[in-house]
């Protein structure tokens, strides 16, 4: 019988997408593996497989279409000996059928909310430590509509809040006057901002242009704000001098050159830091709610910047990586990030992330953690700078400046100036590394 094709789930945490293309149309024949369409999340654009094979019967969702959510229909598929008039002849819905997204990442989402209008739900059983559990987002607009999420039910997995319900909740569910509200309640959201309107009212009398957010911005602002807001960050700074690195760094690019291969000053931080997390293996751990989990591989996470946001590729096991292997596999990362084909698996992970602005000329700055990392590395411009020697002459070096911004609840003030010791040392006796 004719089966309903649902938009598919392209990452954990996906809720939502856009259907940037269809590649077939209504009548084409379709087998197990054939590309059926591109969807755009909020951090790439993915090709979406089909698990049958069958006739595209009906598209439900045209090209170009925002917002549509996982697992709403999208098209049906047609069986054997089906036409499109069986469609409107079955007299009941297609029976729902999940396609394949990627290769690397499964379908496994939070269902779509109920279509048809309900009576106010229940509120959902807290944790046993009183929590409320709820997506970033749902959080956000909770506060936004000056909703209480101890009064919404959940209809995600194993209860958890969506943005579909808090969209779909009734007034009841208004929060209560904050002296009233019990100890135990969730987490305060977010403190939300002036309108839309009211901000447009500042500036009626101005020339602007108003941008409209893209789901990745939407998301770099949620996660940024949750961050900022959650992560009891501080911050370790220190110098490095450079100019041993460089040195060793333009005798291997010498020997590298026949290969094709040009080592960068990053893939020595990338290295320098990798080693740094499997020598300090505390500061190895990322924050995981009530809890902290210490990994074993140095997975190390890479900002890249992309038109309209950035992305943070993973390297995974870079401790166990040559120099020549990681700066191919970060100009590889680097090129589909800014590309949008990074898959889930490559941009998701890692307890710890390099931010690097010195190339842009800027001498220092303080980034902000991607949770649920424990740290992460700002990286400044070499420059040169008078310094005074071990024997107390005064000289020149090129010196970088660094800021470790790190969370509190992972990593304690001793243990992150060990780390970022380490990967001082590392970064200003380079040989070392390749031992």
């Amino acid at each position: 019988m004719a089966t309903e094709i649902l938009m598919p789930a392209l990452s954990p945490t996906m809720e939502e997408g856009t259907l940037a293309k269809w590649l077939v149309k209504e009548g084409d024949t379709v087998s197990s593996g054939d590309i059926l369409a591109e969807i755009e999340t909020d951090k790439a654009t993915m090709e979406f497989e089909a698990v049958d094979e069958g006739t595209i019967g009906k598209i439900l969702v045209a090209e170009g279409t925002e917002g549509v959510k996982v697992n709403d229909p999208i098209a049906v598929l047609l069986g054997d000996g089906e036409s499109a008039d069986d469609i409107a002849d079955a007299g009941a819905k297609p029976a729902p059928r999940p396609a394949q997204t990627t290769a690397e990442e499964p379908a496994a989402a939070e269902p779509a909310a109920a279509k048809a209008p309900a009576p106010a739900p229940a509120a959902p059983a807290p944790s046993s430590d009183g929590r409320v559990f709820a997506s970033p987002l749902a959080r956000r607009i909770a506060a936004d509509k000056g909703l209480d999420l101890g009064a919404i039910k959940g209809s995600g997995p194993h209860g958890r809040i969506v943005k579909a319900d808090v969209e779909g909740a009734t007034a009841g569910a208004k929060a209560a006057p904050a002296a009233a509200a019990p100890a135990a309640s969730a987490p305060a959201a977010a403190a939300a901002g002036p309108s839309t309107d009211a901000v447009a009212k500042i500036y009626a009398d101005r020339e602007f242009t108003e941008v409209k957010l893209d789901g990745m911005r939407k998301t770099i602002a949620a996660r940024l704000t949750e961050a900022k807001q959650s992560i009891p960050h501080f911050y370790l700074r220190r110098d490095i001098q450079l100019d041993a690195l460089l040195k060793f760094r333009s005798e291997l690019n010498k020997g590298l050159q026949s290969r094709g291969i040009k080592l960068s000053v990053n893939d020595f931080i990338i290295k320098a830091s990798a080693i740094a997390l499997q020598q300090v293996p505390a500061a190895n751990a990322v924050w995981a709610g009530d809890r902290i989990l210490q990994l074993a591989p140095s997975d190390v996470a890479v900002a890249v910047a992309i038109e309209g946001g950035l992305f943070t590729p993973v390297l995974k096991d870079a401790h166990q990586k040559t120099l020549s292997a990681l700066s191919a596999e970060m100009k590889d990362l680097a090129t589909r990030a800014r590309e949008r084909k990074l898959a889930p698996h490559e941009y998701l992970g890692g307890s710890f992330a390099i931010s690097n602005l010195g190339m842009f000329g800027v001498d220092n700055f303080d980034a902000v953690i991607n949770p649920p990392h424990g740290s992460i590395l700002a990286v400044g411009a070499g420059v040169k700078k008078p310094i005074v020697n071990a024997d107390g002459a005064v000289g020149v070096a090129t010196v970088m400046s660094v800021t470790l911004s790190v969370d509190h609840r992972v990593i304690d003030g001793a243990l992150g100036a060990e780390f970022l010791q380490a990967i001082k040392e590392n970064l200003e006796n380079p040989i070392a590394m390749l031992a």
